[in-house]
């Protein structure tokens, strides 16, 4: 009877402590940000103090992407990839489909690069894959891949069809973001896609 209580006390303690490793276990999901987060509008700071009023690097921050005679307003990422990029700007690239989701293209040169996972791709999301390749992706979806991001478009409404299903010619140019640059876009948009105001 003794040895019984010995057993019966070594398993529940046994059990105790597995638990114990269990639940301290690395296997845990663990609620991470794994995004760079890209500027959104009106975030922008004052940096009156230290630019003496003259804010060209925030005025460079913003593109026009433009894809079958749509404009889409996009947001540069605020990292050395996307600074590399605006300095080719601006740039016409003849962009390759691929899995239906995104647009790729290959550039002669290398960019600096800051890659990472992010997880699930937006639509919308301007990215950079190894040292070369841009990519513009048009549909959201889950992905294990690293980029660096080199920018987002800010409303990617009509992207997917803007881009079609097979390779398009797309043109990057850098712009000064003011509400009526954003609004005629907006506008010539929505009178391309036959919506009403």
């Amino acid at each position: 009877m003794k040895r019984s209580r010995t057993y019966w006390g070594l398993a529940v303690f046994l059990l105790l402590t597995a638990s114990v490793f269990v639940s301290c276990s690395t296997d845990d999901p663990i609620d991470e940000i794994t995004e760079t987060p890209v500027p959104q509008p009106g975030d922008e700071e004052d940096d009156n103090e230290t630019d003496n009023g003259n804010n060209e690097d925030t005025m460079e921050r913003h593109l026009t992407i433009t894809i079958n005679e749509m404009a889409f307003t996009a947001t540069l990422a605020d990292n050395d990839a996307a600074n590399a990029f605006a300095d080719l700007l601006p740039l016409t690239l003849d962009m390759n489909e691929m899995n239906g989701n995104e647009k790729y293209h290959y550039l002669d040169n290398s960019l600096p690069t800051d890659s990472y996972s992010p997880g699930t791709i937006q639509a919308g999301d301007l990215m950079l894959y190894g040292s070369s390749c841009i990519v513009l992706f048009y549909e959201t979806f889950s992905s294990g891949y690293s980029y660096t991001r080199l920018g987002r478009i800010d409303n990617p409404e009509g992207l997917a069809a803007a881009v079609g299903n097979g390779n398009v010619s797309v043109s990057f140019t850098i712009m000064e973001k003011t509400t009526r640059n954003i609004d005629r876009i907006h506008l010539e948009n929505a009178y391309r896609m036959g919506l009403e105001l």
